[in-house]
């Protein structure tokens, strides 16, 4: 039967390294986060999302794309042949608006329409619109548009990945932080069994009251207690640690050897390179951010549908022009309004434009909305790098703090120790200064966890201004 505590985890050799049992695992927190960005469903989910608006792209392109056509038809009622026809045409869509065609026409039969031609006819003709959709048109503005919606897309996946990135790595340290606690723990048990034996062989030799073999034997029942919860605590973390664990073809692989962090909190690099951080953080701009980027890009889309909506605003006036050459008949010249022509010249004007009004109105609207949004979003950006920088100074002077309560914790219980050798204290002070101590040690560490959190914070921040 499996215990509770057996973990899934993603079991890469290159990345594990073995402890020094050979029932336990370790990993890094740099093989953590190289796993995560390599193999974490959202990861791969936002690498997709790139692939879907480089599709886009090809799929506006497409609207560019010659189209082959062709018909072929007959009609026959009780032996009179209708009609006979063979089609063939070829279509070119131009940047401008401008669609060129070309084509073979047969056409034969007994009931014909007046105004067609038998026989076999060439043609080829251009269409050209002289006002609206000449400057830019629908097809023009969705690829225009699937490209900044690219750079958009690329934008929002860079500052996704560095946001589940952050939270892998600080909930890493969650983990590396309960571990070390529980570590703590089982070395104050550890003493406290010691101290226990001890005393009751004093108490055996008559050196020590039964009391104290009392008070030793509590002492040893609490820090078993509060082990046991740091264990637990330190299970809560693992869990935690597994969800961004994967395989490839997002398997996870299950193994029931021990896990424990390789690195320890007082070994990163945090501590010496907060102060460059600091300063290169301060040097970078709130415009050149991924996600203001993102909002300039999503500008850009909207100022395409902008000038895609004032177009509405011109008459509709299309030009179509088709040359016709009759089949076994060479024509010296291009006479192009003279013979063997059409030409339509179509024209379509609303007349209070309403339509093209609310439209237009509502693009511009949606810019001024973006421009709102992209503000918002430097002002946050800005707010979140002082509270980032002030919560990482904070911390480091906490660890100061901390850690010279520790050193002074440390000192009264050596005094007491002293004083209890030389039968000057009891062992109840002794329990109450190792509280004591033992409290400090788990504060130093709960500061360090945090200031590196704080760290995280920043340096993931920084990864996204990488523009």
């Amino acid at each position: 039967m499996r215990k509770r505590s057996k973990f899934l985890f993603i079991l890469i050799i290159s990345f594990f390294q073995y402890g020094q049992a050979q029932d336990s695992l370790s990993i890094s927190s740099k093989e953590f986060i190289s796993i995560v960005k390599n193999y974490h469903p959202l990861a791969l989910k936002y690498q997709l999302q790139n692939k879907i608006a480089h599709a886009e792209i090809t799929k506006a392109r497409g609207s560019f794309d010659p189209v082959l056509g062709g018909k072929l038809g007959e009609k026959n009622i009780d032996g009179l042949q209708y009609y006979r026809q063979k089609n063939i045409e070829l279509g070119i869509p131009i940047w401008y608006g401008i669609d060129v065609t070309t084509g073979y026409h047969y056409l034969d039969g007994e009931k014909l329409n007046s105004s067609e031609t038998k026989g076999g006819l060439y043609s080829m003709g251009i269409s050209v619109p002289l006002a609206k959709n000449l400057l830019y048109d629908k097809r023009r503005a969705m690829l225009d548009q699937a490209k900044f919606a690219l750079k958009m897309t690329q934008a929002e996946q860079t500052v996704l990945t560095n946001e589940l990135l952050l939270d892998a790595e600080n909930t890493y340290w969650e983990w590396v932080k309960s571990f070390e606690i529980y570590q703590l723990q089982t070395k104050a048990v550890e003493i406290s069994r010691k101290r226990l034996n001890l005393t009751q062989k004093t108490f055996e030799y008559g050196e020590r009251a039964a009391i104290d073999t009392t008070e030793a034997a509590s002492q040893l029942q609490n820090f078993e207690i509060q082990q046991k919860e740091a264990f637990l605590d330190f299970i809560k973390n693992t869990q935690q640690l597994q969800l961004f664990l994967w395989k490839d073809n997002l398997e996870i692989y299950e193994i029931s050897q021990f896990i424990y962090p390789a690195d320890q909190l007082s070994d990163h690099i945090a501590y010496s390179d907060f102060e460059f951080l600091l300063q290169e953080i301060q040097t970078k701009e709130t415009a050149n951010h991924w996600s203001v980027h993102y909002y300039n890009q999503k500008q850009y889309i909207l100022e395409s549908e902008r000038k895609l909506k004032w177009q509405s605003f011109l008459p509709k006036i299309d030009f179509t022009y088709n040359f016709f050459n009759k089949e076994n008949y060479r024509a010296d010249y291009l006479p192009l309004f003279e013979s063997n022509f059409q030409y339509v010249l179509k024209l379509e004007i609303s007349l209070f434009q309403r339509e093209a009004k609310a439209h237009y109105q509502i693009a511009k609207i949606k810019i001024e909305q973006n421009q709102l949004d992209t503000e918002l979003k430097k002002r946050e950006l800005t707010t979140k790098i002082e509270t980032y920088k002030n919560e990482l100074l904070n911390y480091h002077t906490q660890i100061s703090l901390s850690q010279n309560n520790l050193v002074n914790y440390q000192k009264l219980l050596t005094a007491e120790e002293t004083k209890y050798t030389n039968g000057e204290s009891s062992l109840f002070l002794i329990n109450s200064r190792e509280n004591k101590m033992i409290e400090a040690q788990e504060k130093f560490i709960s500061a360090k966890t945090k200031f590196l959190k704080s760290f995280n914070k920043l340096k993931w921040l920084k990864e996204n201004f990488s523009l």
